[in-house]
């Protein structure tokens, strides 16, 4: 029985292989018409528990879920007889230009996906003419990322229980030529990621945490089973946060902050009131707190809150240009996407995360046409409307 095992494993391993030779990878990129043909690629290429990382959600999943239901509840009311002869989608994200409302959003463990990982990433944005948000928990230092990067970059920054890890984080950003730090604020704990305790989630050998020294750089392994990262983080995660922490942040750098995780208006107040540039609604991909609201749902709640005293992004479930169009008709700048890009790494490296996001651009330019919108500008509240 275990020979038969280790035969069959030989044979997906051989097999993944030889779908990842550069002509294969090629071919499969032309062929794919969506981002959700990326990430039939990237299941078939991954192992079970990466690609259940990647994809899964805390508990039963249902903010997960949530966040892509909620595209489906608004709809888009076209005009006719528009001139549409040319779609203009350039825009800003806190002064910094970006030829389209998407941005890369952060997440972790990239080389689990392709072996350049984040640098590959930083590459693909900045030739998609966008931001790329790397994250604290690369595996990549943020001076390689940024050494790489062709494109403007952010960094996504844990406030640690050490607050001199976090600050010398910050520090190195600053120094290295990110332009803006974007602070979570949704993980006082780490969310129960079940699929990650049913595969025993550990980082695959020769993968380490590169912006951190030492046994802080290495996911130790638990003895007893169960999710290795969930135990890894509480030793990042510093469960006492408060929003006077951004004040501190503030002291540290000179960078602009981006507060990411809000979803009630009340708390977009607050952060507008702390001294934050800018507000990401997120809910960290549905991998935090279950039955949580969908970022697409509270996303006018926080933009009313603000009253355009911040910039406002939002993350999670954006898979069409559609949807790019439904968050920027409700209130967001621009968009955020994290999984169509690990699709894409996990397809094909760099040229997967380009196409990605060119795919999710000429969704967007497409629908525009259709939709009788040929700027951002004529996106508005009386763009869509609710089931």
């Amino acid at each position: 029985m275990a020979t038969r095992k280790k035969k069959r494993s030989a044979g997906k391993a051989r097999a993944r292989r030889k779908a990842a030779t550069p002509r294969a990878t090629a071919s499969a990129l032309a062929a794919c018409a969506c981002v959700q043909d990326l990430e039939a690629i990237a299941k078939r290429r991954l192992s079970r528990a990466v690609y259940d990382y990647y994809a899964g959600g805390a508990e039963d999943e249902q903010t997960l879920r949530g966040n892509r239901d909620a595209f489906h509840k608004i709809f888009i009311r076209p005009r006719a007889l528009v001139d549409v002869g040319r779609i203009d989608i350039t825009t800003t994200a806190l002064g910094t230009p970006i030829t389209m409302p998407v941005m890369v959003a952060p997440t972790a463990y990239q080389r689990m996906a392709n072996r350049d990982g984040e640098l590959a990433t930083a590459r693909a944005a900045g030739e998609a003419g966008t931001i790329m948000v790397a994250s604290t928990i690369a595996t990549h230092s943020l001076e390689e990322i940024a050494k790489a990067a062709t494109g403007p970059l952010w960094f996504q920054l844990y406030v640690q229980p050490d607050r001199s890890i976090s600050r010398d984080l910050a520090h190195r950003a600053e120094a290295a030529g990110y332009s803006a730090l974007c602070l979570t604020v949704d993980t006082p704990q780490l969310g129960q990621r079940e699929r990650d305790v049913h595969n025993n989630f550990t980082l695959p050998p020769g993968i380490r945490m590169m912006n951190f020294e030492g046994n802080r750089s290495v996911m130790p392994r638990t003895p007893a089973g169960g999710s290795a990262f969930a135990a890894y983080a509480s030793s990042l995660l510093d469960p006492t946060l408060t929003w006077d922490a951004i004040a501190w942040l503030r002291s540290e750098t000179k960078l602009p902050i981006v507060v990411k995780g809000i979803i009630s208006g009340e708390d977009a107040a607050l952060a507008a009131q702390s001294g934050a540039a800018a507000i990401l609604v997120s809910n960290h991909g549905g991998r935090q707190l279950d039955a949580c609201e969908p970022t697409l749902a509270a996303l006018p709640h926080v933009v009313e809150a603000v009253a355009g005293r911040v910039e406002v992004y939002l993350d999670g479930g954006v898979r069409r240009g559609t949807d790019i169009i439904k968050a920027l008709a409700l209130g967001a700048r621009a968009v955020l996407v994290g999984r169509p890009v690990l699709w894409g790494l996990a397809a094909g490296g760099k040229p997967g995360v380009v196409r990605a996001l060119e795919m999710l651009r000429a969704e967007l330019v497409l629908a525009m046409t259709l939709a009788g919108l040929p700027s951002l500008r004529s996106i508005g509240p009386g763009t869509v409307v609710r089931a």
